[in-house]
């Protein structure tokens, strides 16, 4: 004889707190007398014991002449916080270090950040920018990536702009440039470029405005980057000669998307006449610059932001910030880079490499003469990262006011229009 609705009720309500307490093992006979007496499915019956031993019973009484049992949620009840019985690993004074490391490596993710502790903080400490007691130092280069992104949450919230493509397709030997996938470079040769237009319209895409030439090498992530005037080729070619020519090694090849500012007879000529392989991504892939497309933000947009700047005194501003800039994300700034990509069944597995800084994949690649090292060695050695940081900030803040005064004028000469 099966039980009514009201007595299945009665019967889970008692065993429910019995399973509360129970063991895993007592628990499963529990259910299995449950799923006897009621016919609930085995899932479903596991559910409503859960669901019933959170309620309590607070009180019985009488209202209106009817007994009542009065219960409560167990999950609303305020949780005695147990006290930490032993100390914190890391005190203020890792934190504030921790604090000014982050800031001057400009906000970068723990699993970055951890890997470049020891290399950042010798190059503060030789530089006077950063004191630390031994003990202090010993915890910061023994924190953990988790830790340091767990450490730095409330920071990174005071810490926290997306813009229209405005790349237009070039049919112009469109068809005589081979294509190029992302899964075409070879990752251990320096010297193949990504290159990528980022705009800086404001959100008006009316008259000229600067772009940025963004220019990123696959191998070692070295990213240079010029502001030109507009994206007419002709301007287009003096920016890549200039990007390409900051590059601490020889430019082997080129591969952009399908702009006509690149996809031009001028482009073509260039590149044969310097000997460099030119490809080009599939339309609409974005993935096939998948290296240049992240720097586009990283290093761009982070920097000078989605403002428009149209003006010559803003381009040379520009330009002036990015020979600061170049330093100090490609010598102080780690990344990782994807060096395997499993696939079993749905789930796509990656594996990527120790957080290193283009300056140090160049220095350990042995496709880079000892001169160019060497070079390069003794500009490292003159860098100070926090001065560099402060004039990066020095700089943004004078094309800031560039801008708003800017705005003003036109505000200005608007108002004279309207009055009129």
């Amino acid at each position: 004889m099966s039980l009514t609705m009201s007595e299945r009720q009665a019967v889970t309500r008692q065993m429910a707190m019995e399973y509360k307490k129970a063991t895993k093992g007592q628990k499963g006979r529990i259910l299995d007398t449950l799923i006897q007496l009621t016919g609930y499915n085995r899932s479903y019956a596991a559910r409503v014991l859960r669901e019933r031993a959170r309620y309590v019973v607070v009180g019985r009484g009488v209202v209106n002449g009817v007994k009542v049992t009065a219960v409560e949620d167990e999950r609303t009840r305020p949780k005695n916080k147990r006290k930490r019985k032993r100390k914190k690993t890391y005190d203020q004074d890792v934190l504030r270090a921790l604090q000014k490391v982050w800031l001057v490596c400009d906000g970068i993710c723990g699993k970055r950040l951890a890997p470049y502790m020891r290399r950042i903080v010798s190059q503060l400490q030789r530089t006077g920018e950063l004191n630390l007691d031994r003990e202090t130092r010993r915890k910061l280069l023994a924190i953990s990536p988790a830790t340091i992104d767990r450490m730095l949450a409330p920071i990174r919230k005071r810490y926290q702009m997306r813009a229209r493509s405005q790349t237009k397709p070039g049919t112009l030997l469109k068809h005589q440039i081979p294509i190029r996938t992302f899964a075409d470079w070879d990752e251990l040769h320096p010297g193949f470029l990504e290159v990528d237009l980022v705009s800086h319209d404001g959100g008006n895409p009316r008259g000229d405005y600067a772009y940025t030439l963004d220019a990123t090498d696959v191998a070692t992530g070295w990213t240079e980057t010029e502001a030109v005037r507009n994206r007419s080729q002709m301007w287009v070619l003096v920016g890549l000669e200039a990007a390409t020519g900051r590059f601490p090694f020889d430019i082997l090849g080129i591969d952009s998307d399908n702009g006509s500012e690149f996809i031009n007879h001028h482009f073509v000529r260039y590149c044969a006449q310097h000997e460099i392989t030119f490809t080009r991504a599939r339309p609409y892939r974005k993935n096939d610059n998948c290296f240049v497309e992240q720097k586009n933000y990283s290093v761009v947009r982070r920097t000078v932001g989605y403002s428009r700047y149209d003006t010559p005194e803003e381009l040379a501003l520009l330009n002036e910030l990015y020979l600061v800039l170049r330093l100090y994300t490609n010598c102080f700034l780690p990344s990782m880079k994807l060096i395997e990509k499993t696939r079993t069944g749905s789930k796509v597995s990656k594996r990527y490499d120790p957080a290193k800084t283009p300056y140090h994949r160049v220095m350990t690649s042995p496709k880079v003469s000892k001169r160019e090292k060497r070079e390069l060695r003794r500009i490292y050695a003159t860098l100070n990262p926090v001065k560099l940081a402060r004039e990066i900030t020095r700089l943004q803040e004078k094309l800031e006011l560039l801008v708003a005064s800017k705005i003003e004028a036109q505000q200005e000469i608007d108002l004279e229009y309207i009055s009129t």
